[in-house]
């Protein structure tokens, strides 16, 4: 009996023709595998087209809950913004990719694992480190990274072997989305001083577009995870949905921006992430509202760090359960809510509550009312500046003094 290898499968070119590639290299049979993280194919289309491939065996697995629970709702209350741009929403997806795909390789006893990644790009060390961490004795297998096919000798390959598949030439856009965001690639994109033409977007409308009129929303945060809307409870998976519909209609979430691969490559990439960038931005000020200055400034480091660690492939690494121990801690008090306006494009905190708030409006305000005693500001002063008024005056001292 053959032995077993399982691939993930997107239904794309790279992993229909890896398929094919695979068994005829490696002399295997080829389970598939399809996790749903809200990316919108139909997953019975997908295994349809593996078997007719000629997959042995293939998993539709629905995680799109667990994708939002237990990814996307970490990466919320460590604000990630890689590069203080991208939400890191592909990155999410890929250890909960890989892990279902060990998970697999365990239940079928199989020699190996394989994926669609590249060699040039990020998830090669998202996948790779992820498996090996799982399950070392796995062999892993790149069909992409191995065979150094450019699209159209994949095209070509695929006739060869008639393999189903509905790329063209036309289709010049290589895509991946998931409930957190829409990575698109390739064609024209690859020209930095050009600007992304309209049909490379999808999920969110031309800002000149959006409605002329703007629209305001209430997001309610418990214990630093959106919840509600307008008032209103939503599940996990929900709430993205409907996030990104109603941001997406106002333009916002597109992302234009030079980015540092993890393999040393610059990269322009474009995304769409209209649900991330609206929840962020909220989140990032209900803590404002609520951290002390110390926390809040301390906690900005930590958030760069832990996203640092999604981004490049870490996310097994144990420094990233230490981060989240002091993440979770600060989340603790982040309930509340932002009033956000939402138009062309553009996204606006214009208001926020919480029973945790350290506004005092008794010494912020300018009335007669406040309690603020004006004068204490002068001793604090004083003690402030000693350091650099000290420094100041040595090094006045010293230039004038002759040699």
């Amino acid at each position: 009996m053959k032995k077993k290898v399982v691939l993930a499968y997107s239904g794309g070119l790279d992993t229909s023709v890896s398929i094919k590639w695979i068994q005829q290299k490696y002399d295997v049979n080829v389970v598939t595998m399809t996790i749903d993280v809200g990316q919108g194919k139909e997953l019975k289309t997908i295994e349809k087209r593996a078997i007719a491939i000629g997959a042995l065996k293939h998993y539709s697995i629905d995680a799109k809950e667990e994708f939002v629970t237990n990814y996307v709702f970490r990466a919320i209350k460590a604000n990630a913004l890689y590069e203080s741009k991208y939400p890191v929403s592909s990155a999410l997806s890929r250890p909960l990719i890989a892990s279902k795909l060990v998970d697999v390789a365990n239940k079928e006893e199989a020699i190996g694992v394989a994926h669609g990644c590249t060699g040039k790009g990020n998830d090669q060390v998202r996948f790779d480190v992820t498996i090996k961490s799982l399950n070392p004795d796995l062999k892993i297998i790149a069909p992409v990274r191995e065979w150094k096919l450019s699209r159209d000798e994949e095209i070509k390959y695929a006739e060869e072997n008639k393999i189903p598949i509905d790329y063209t030439s036309k289709n010049i856009y290589s895509i991946d989305q998931n409930l957190w965001g829409r990575s698109i690639e390739c064609g024209v994109l690859e020209q930095p001083d050009h600007e992304p033409p309209e049909d490379a977007y999808e999920w969110t409308t031309d800002p000149v577009n959006a409605p002329d009129k703007p629209e305001y929303l209430s997001i309610g945060f418990n214990k630093g995870v959106p919840r509600t809307i307008n008032g209103k409870k939503l599940n996990p998976t929900d709430f993205i949905f409907k996030m990104n519909k109603i941001a997406g209609q106002h333009g916002i979430g597109r992302i234009d921006h030079m980015e540092n691969r993890l393999v040393g490559i610059k990269s322009r990439e474009i995304y769409e992430c209209p649900a991330a960038t609206v929840i962020l931005e909220a989140h990032k000020d209900l803590e404002k509202t609520i951290l002390t200055r110390h926390e809040w400034s301390f906690k900005q480091q930590i958030d760069n760090q832990w996203t640092l660690l999604a981004y490049t492939g870490l996310w097994m690494d144990p420094l990233r359960h230490a981060l989240e121990a002091f993440i979770n801690k600060t989340q603790e008090k982040v309930i509340g809510e932002v009033k956000v306006k939402l138009y062309k494009g553009s996204v606006q905190v214009v208001g926020r509550s919480s029973p945790y708030s350290l506004y005092d409006l008794n010494l912020a305000t300018y009335e007669s009312s406040s309690t603020f005693d004006q004068t204490w500001s002068i001793g604090f002063i004083e003690l402030w500046s000693m350091p650099t008024k000290a420094a100041n005056i040595v090094m006045k001292k010293n230039k004038t003094e002759k040699p």
